[in-house]
C-alpha cells in the first residue's frame, strides 16, 4: 500500500510530518495539497514525500485532494525544509510562505443529532441539554460557534459533551468555504442581425432609451464586451440588460477575467539606455553567470544615482532572452509603484506584482498567472520572494541593506539569506544592490564569497554628476544662540531659497505623530500605554494619544492623572509637528506628509508618488519610507530634522542604521539637473556614522565599524540567536528564562562546546508589549544552533535566528 508523508497545518502537530495511507482512487503526487484527518478535525496538508513504507506505524487515510496540480514544486519543498531547519519554525509555516493566496481554509465543527431518542437517556437531561437537543432535532446539524452563542461557551461545551456521552448527538467536521475564486464577469454580445438591431433601436426610441443605448453600444463591437464597460459608457442598469436578454436581442455569458493591479495602458514604453563602462562591466558579469547557470551572488555597490536600476533592467533583459524568469525585491511597498513603472515601461505586459496591499482576488490571480508562466518578471517586497516562478534564473534585491527584508513573525526569515539558498537550489543568479551595503554583505564580498561590482559615480547629464553637498548643523549651538525651532537657521534659509527657485524639498524625520510623549511639569508623570511599557505619542490631527506598538488609543487628558495638575507639556516632535511647522513658516508651500498614518489606503503610496513627481507639492515630510530609493528629479534640498533618532539605542547596529538612513535620504537630492544640498541636524555631529555620511564615505564607515564588530565579537565575526519568553506574569517569565539559561550552560559545559557565550537573561528592550512581559537570552558564537539542538524549547519560547534590531 502506498503512503504519503504529509505536513499538516496545526499548531498542535508534534512532528513535522505524519504518515497517511493513499486511497486507491486518489493519484497523490509530491507537492499536492490534501485534506487529512487529524485528531477529530479535518486539516489541510502538503504531501512532502510518497513511499511504500509508512514513516510511522500509526497511519490514517487521506480524505481527498484539494487541487489536482501540485501547489509546490520540488525546489519549493526543498527550500521550505531548509527554512524550517535554519529558522527553527514548524515545517508547515515555512511551506505556507509559498502557498497560493487564500489557500488556508478552516474546518468547521458541527454537532449532529443521532436520532436515538430514548426516554431513559433523555429523562436525565438538564435544561441546556434539552434545549440543545430540541434545536438539533428541529434544525438539523449546528455549528459549535452557533451553539456557544446560544448558551455561552462553558454551558455549550457541557451540553455538547453530555449529549455526545449519551449518544444523542455526535461531532463531525466540515470543510469551510473557499476564500477566493477566479473572477467570473458577465459579457454581452448582439444576438440578432445588425440590420435588425438598427430597426429595433428605432422602434424602442423614446419608449426604452436605456435598452436602445445598450444596442447602440453593441452595434460597433466586434466581440463580446464586459457588462461593466457598457454600464459605465451608456449609464444603464442591469434591468435594461435583462429585458433585452429576455427578448432574445442580446446574449449573456460568463467569462473568467483576471484582476490586474497594474494599469499597463498608462505606462509609456522605454528603450534601454546606453550603459557606462562600470555598468557594462556589471551587466557582463551577471550575464556570464546567467548563461552558465551559476548560483553566483553579486553585490552591486553604487552611489545614489549611479544607475543601479539600469543594471537591473539590462540584466533582466538578458535573463528573459535566455528563456529565464526573474524576481525583483524592493524593501517597501512605497517603492513598488515607482519600480513597476520603470520595469513595465521596459518590459510591457511581462511584469507581475505581489504585495499585501493588493486585494485577495488580485493576489490570487497574479499568483496563478505567475505559476502558469505568463509573466517574465515579478516585483514586490519581501513576501514576493516566494512567487511560484518557473525557470527562475535571476533574483534582484534592491536596497539589500534594509531591515524590512527581515520578517518579524514566525518564520523569522531574512529575504537576503533565503534568496541565497533559493538561488543555490535553482542554480539562479542573485544580485544584491545598495549604495550603503550591509556590513555583513560587504564583508562577505571582500572575502570572495560574494562578487563585488562597483558603480562609483553618478550618471550625467540627467542626474547632477556631483553628489549633493552635505552640511552638518550642531543643534547645541542653535540652542545656545536662542533658536528653539525644530529647524536650524541654515535649514530655514535653504528651504526659503528652494521654494523661491520653484524646486522641491524633502524633510526627513524617522518618527511619526505630533509629539513623542507628554509629561506633567509638576510631578513628572509621563503618560504610558496600559498594555506596553512605552510612552504614548500625541497625534494632534486626531487629538489622541497613540501607542505605536499595539495601537492603543486614548483621549488627551486635560489634567495629569497622577497629581491633577493642568501643566501638561508636549515634548519631542514627529512628522505631524514638522508638517505643521513648515506650514506656519511657509504658508504658501504645498506640503505632503508621507508616513504610515497617511498611506493606509490601497493606492496611498502611488498617489503621493505621482503628486510629488508631477509638481503638485513643494515639500514632502516623511519617515524612513521616503529614504528608500525614490527618484524625484525636482528635489534639490533634503533636510534631516534629527539625525540622532535611533543613534544611541542599545544595539550594536545603531551606527550602521544611522549611516545608511542618512546616506540614503541624502541621495534623494540632486537627482535632476539642479545641484543637491543636504542639511543634517544633530546633537552629536561628531559621531563617526554622521561624519562618514556627510563625506559620502562608505569605506571609512565600514573600516571603523568593522573594528568595533571584531573587538566585540559581533556579526560578521559571530552568529546570534535570540530566545524570547513572554508571559503575563513578570516573575514567572524571569524564572523560566533563568531555568533555560542554566540548562543551556549545563549542556554547553558537559559537552565541551567551545566558542559559545550566553548573554542574559535580561528584560527585552520593550519589556512589556501588548500585555505580556518579555525576557531575552542571546546565544553568540560561530555555530550557536548546535547548542540549541541539545535542548527542547517549550512552546512559548520564540526563536529568532540572525536577529535584527531590538526586541
Amino acid at each position: 500500500m502506498p503512503y504519503a508523508e504529509v505536513c499538516v497545518n496545526s499548531p498542535a502537530a508534534l512532528r513535522p510530518v505524519f504518515s497517511y495511507s493513499i486511497p486507491a482512487n486518489l493519484d497523490i503526487k509530491t507537492g499536492q495539497a490534501v485534506w487529512v484527518p487529524f485528531g477529530r478535525q479535518i486539516l489541510q496538508g502538503i504531501v512532502v514525500e510518497t513511499s511504500q513504507i509508512p514513516g510511522y506505524p500509526e497511519t490514517r487515510e487521506i480524505i481527498d485532494i484539494i487541487e489536482t496540480a501540485p501547489v509546490l514544486s520540488p525546489a519549493s519543498l526543498k527550500l521550505g525544509k531548509w527554512i524550517a531547519g535554519y529558522y527553527r519554525c514548524p515545517l508547515f509555516q515555512a511551506l505556507e510562505l509559498m502557498l497560493p493566496p487564500g489557500f488556508e481554509r478552516r474546518s468547521i465543527g458541527m454537532i449532529c443529532p443521532t436520532g436515538n431518542i430514548v426516554q431513559s437517556r433523555t429523562g436525565s437531561l438538564g435544561d441546556d441539554e434539552r434545549q440543545l437537543l430540541e434545536k438539533l432535532n428541529d434544525s438539523g446539524p449546528l455549528e459549535v460557534k452557533d451553539i456557544e452563542k446560544m448558551l455561552g461557551v462553558r454551558r455549550a461545551q457541557r451540553a455538547i459533551s453530555r449529549l455526545i456521552n449519551l449518544e444523542l448527538a455526535r461531532r463531525q467536521f466540515e470543510v469551510g468555504p473557499v476564500r477566493v475564486k477566479p473572477r467570473q464577469d458577465t459579457f454581452v454580445e448582439l444576438n440578432i442581425d445588425p440590420r435588425l438591431a438598427r430597426e429595433t433601436i428605432d422602434k424602442l426610441g423614446g419608449k426604452a432609451p436605456r435598452q436602445s443605448a445598450v444596442l447602440e453600444y453593441l452595434l460597433v463591437q466586434s466581440e463580446p464586451v464586459p457588462w461593466q464597460d457598457i454600464s459605465r459608457a451608456a449609464a444603464v442598469s442591469t434591468s435594461a440588460r435583462n429585458s433585452l436578454a429576455e427578448k432574445g436581442f442580446i446574449l449573456l455569458s460568463k467569462q473568467q477575467v483576471s484582476r490586474r493591479p497594474i494599469p499597463v495602458v498608462s505606462i509609456c514604453a522605454e528603450k534601454p539606455l546606453i550603459p557606462t563602462g562600470p555598468q557594462t562591466h556589471a551587466v557582463n558579469n551577471i550575464t556570464e553567470s546567467l548563461k552558465r547557470n551559476l548560483s553566483r551572488v553579486f553585490l552591486l555597490h553604487g552611489v545614489t544615482g549611479s544607475g543601479k536600476t539600469e543594471v537591473y533592467l539590462q540584466a533582466l533583459a538578458e535573463a528573459i532572452s535566455l528563456g529565464k524568469k526573474a524576481l525583483v525585491l524592493v524593501p517597501e511597498i512605497s517603492l513598488t509603484p515607482q519600480t513597476i513603472e520603470r520595469f513595465t515601461a521596459r518590459f510591457p505586459n511581462q511584469v507581475a506584482v505581489l504585495h499585501s496591499r493588493l486585494s485577495l482576488g488580485e493576489q490570487f490571480d497574479q499568483w496563478q498567472e505567475i505559476r502558469e508562466g505568463k509573466y517574465s518578471v515579478v516585483v514586490g517586497p519581501r513576501s514576493a520572494l516566494f512567487a511560484p516562478l518557473p525557470d527562475l534564473g535571476l533574483v534582484v534585491i534592491d536596497e539589500e541593506h534594509e531591515w524590512s527584508y527581515k520578517q518579524d513573525t514566525s518564520p523569522r526569515y531574512h529575504a537576503r539569506r533565503v534568496a541565497v539558498e533559493m538561488c543555490r537550489i535553482n542554480r539562479a543568479t542573485l544580485v544584491l544592490g545598495s549604495a550603503t551595503p550591509d556590513v555583513e554583505s560587504y564583508y562577505l564580498a571582500t572575502r570572495g564569497q560574494y562578487r563585488l561590482l562597483s558603480l562609483p559615480d553618478r550618471l550625467a547629464p540627467r542626474v547632477s554628476p556631483a553628489l549633493p553637498e552635505i552640511q552638518v548643523v550642531d543643534l547645541r549651538e542653535e540652542l545656545k544662540s536662542g533658536n528653539r525651532s525644530i529647524f536650524s537657521r541654515a535649514l530655514q534659509n535653504e528651504l526659503s531659497g528652494t521654494l523661491s527657485r520653484k524646486e522641491q524639498a524633502i524633510l526627513f524625520l524617522n518618527r511619526r505623530g505630533g509629539a513623542t510623549f507628554i509629561q506633567c511639569r509638576d510631578c513628572g508623570h509621563v503618560l504610558s500605554c496600559r498594555r506596553c511599557r512605552v510612552s504614548l505619542s500625541y497625534h494632534f490631527e486626531e487629538e489622541k494619544l497613540v501607542c505605536h506598538h499595539c495601537n492603543y488609543r486614548q483621549p488627551v487628558p486635560q489634567v495629569c492623572p497622577e497629581c491633577s495638575s493642568r501643566k501638561i507639556k508636549y515634548l519631542g516632535a514627529g512628522t505631524q509637528a514638522v508638517a505643521a511647522e513648515v506650514a506656519a513658516l511657509f504658508p504658501s508651500a504645498r506640503v505632503i506628509r508621507w508616513d504610515s498614518d497617511t498611506t493606509r489606503l490601497k493606492n496611498g503610496h502611488r498617489d503621493f508618488l505621482h503628486a510629488f513627481r508631477e509638481g503638485r507639492a513643494d515639500i514632502i515630510v516623511g519617515t524612513q519610507m521616503i529614504a528608500k530609493g525614490l527618484d524625484f528629479p525636482g528635489v534639490s534640498l533634503v533636510g534631516v530634522i534629527n539625525a540622532d533618532v535611533g543613534l544611541n539605542l542599545p544595539d550594536f547596529r545603531a551606527g550602521e542604521r544611522t549611516f545608511s538612513l542618512l546616506s540614503q535620504v541624502a541621495g534623494r537630492a540632486g537627482r535632476g539637473s539642479a545641484p543637491g544640498k543636504v542639511i543634517i541636524q544633530s546633537y552629536c555631529p561628531g559621531h563617526y556614522s554622521i561624519q562618514a555620511a556627510a563625506r559620502h564615505d562608505y569605506a571609512a564607515f565600514y573600516s571603523r565599524e568593522l573594528v568595533y564588530r571584531r573587538d566585540l565579537y559581533q556579526p560578521p565575526f559571530s552568529s546570534l540567536i535570540r530566545l524570547t519568553f513572554s508571559h503575563t506574569n513578570d516573575e514567572f517569565c524571569q524564572r523560566e528564562a533563568l531555568r533555560l539559561k542554566t540548562e543551556l550552560e549545563q549542556q554547553r559545559d558537559c559537552r565541551g562546546i567551545a566558542g559559545i557565550s550566553l548573554i542574559g537573561p535580561a528584560p527585552a528592550f520593550l519589556h512589556r508589549l501588548r500585555g505580556r512581559y518579555r525576557w531575552n537570552i542571546h546565544i553568540k558564537g560561530s555555530q550557536p544552533a548546535q547548542l540549541l539542538d541539545l535542548v527542547e524549547l517549550p512552546a512559548r519560547w520564540k526563536v529568532d535566528v540572525d536577529p535584527l534590531g531590538l526586541e
